[in-house]
This record gives structure tokens, C-alpha cells and sequence, in this order.
């Protein structure tokens, strides 16, 4: 489900509108935070991507949904207006690719090297810490870090840093293995 958030062409576009209207009027980092509060609840609700997502839901219904949600969770205005702009143009779907448009950008903005870390379990403070040590000295800066739980992995971890992964779970061993056994 975290594979949604890659850009598109759509999204992208959608992104660096609301990335310059964030910047312009001084709410880049209020933005970026509704939109982290935003890609979570994705992950997290059902509901949601059905309401962004559905073929028949209206789009005046999608736009009353996602507005009522940003009002619930406080959301800065102009991330307000934009899930309404997004919705009323049909584009609510592509609300992920948006996300992952506008946190590429910010990135770049803020010079910040993004990480995702995905683990078969939740990773302790110390665990964190040692990947964020050999991210650091690996890549010459601290990275911002984001976690995720994946059971499907079995064990091991999952690092991707912009477009590079490195991949040492043990799901993609054991489908290695069964792959050079058929090959045998």
C-alpha cells in the first residue's frame, strides 16, 4: 500500500501547485505536516481510500469529505483548500502521488535526505539509532527517517533512500532461493 506513494504526472503537477502556494504564503512547514498526518490516516483507514478513491462517490461528496476531515484534524487552510480543489477536479485519487510530489520537493527545499525503513516488527530506539549511524555515515548527512511494519517480510529490513533499495528481508532471500532451485 506504501507503493501508492510515487509520483505521477498528474500528482506531480498538483504537487508543485501546492508546494509554491505553501511557500509563497510562508506555510510550507504546516503543509508538509498535514500532508505527513494526511499520508498516515491513508495507510491507516480504509474508509479513506474508498472516500478519494471509489468511482461512485460524488465528486461534491468527496470534496465534503475530505474538507471535513482536514476541519477535524485541524488542518492549516490552505491544505484544506487543496483536498477540496483536488476532489472537486476529480483528483482525489491521486491524492498519494500528490503527497509523494510534495514531500520530494520539500526534501530538495530543505536539503533533507529521506529514508523509509520497513520491518518485519517495530524497530527499538537503538535499533533506530544504529541504521540512522550507518545511514549517516554512508550518505555524509543525518537522514529523516520513517518507519513502517511490513509482516510480510518475515524478518530483516527494507531501506529505501530516494531511488535506491537495499534490501536484506528474509522474504526476498527465500524467494531468491526459490527462484535459483527452479533454475537448478
Amino acid at each position: 500500500m506504501a507503493d501508492e506513494f510515487r509520483t505521477t504526472e498528474v500528482g506531480d503537477r498538483y504537487a508543485q501547485a501546492l508546494f509554491d502556494l505553501a511557500l509563497e504564503t510562508g506555510r510550507l512547514d504546516a503543509v508538509r505536516a498535514d500532508l505527513t498526518s494526511l499520508k498516515a490516516a491513508w495507510l491507516d483507514s480504509a474508509d479513506l481510500r474508498r472516500l478519494a478513491t471509489s468511482p461512485v462517490i460524488a465528486a461534491d461528496d468527496q470534496v465534503k469529505g475530505l474538507t471535513a476531515i482536514a476541519a477535524k484534524a485541524g488542518f492549516e487552510k490552505t491544505t484544506a483548500n487543496f483536498l477540496g480543489l483536488l476532489a472537486q477536479n476529480g483528483r482525489a485519487r491521486d491524492l498519494p502521488a500528490v503527497i509523494a510530489g510534495f514531500q520530494a520537493r520539500y526534501a530538495k527545499h530543505a536539503g533533507i535526505v529521506a529514508a523509509e525503513v520497513v520491518s518485519a516488527q517495530p524497530l527499538d530506539a537503538r535499533q533506530l539509532a544504529a541504521i540512522e549511524a550507518a545511514l549517516n555515515k554512508s550518505l555524509g548527512k543525518a537522514p529523516e527517517l520513517t518507519t513502517r511494519v511490513d509482516l510480510a517480510l518475515l524478518g530483516g529490513l527494507k531501506i529505501k533512500v530516494g531511488s535506491k533499495l537495499f534490501d536484506a528481508s528474509l522474504k526476498t532471500k527465500l524467494d531468491q532461493m526459490k527462484f535459483a532451485l527452479k533454475r537448478a
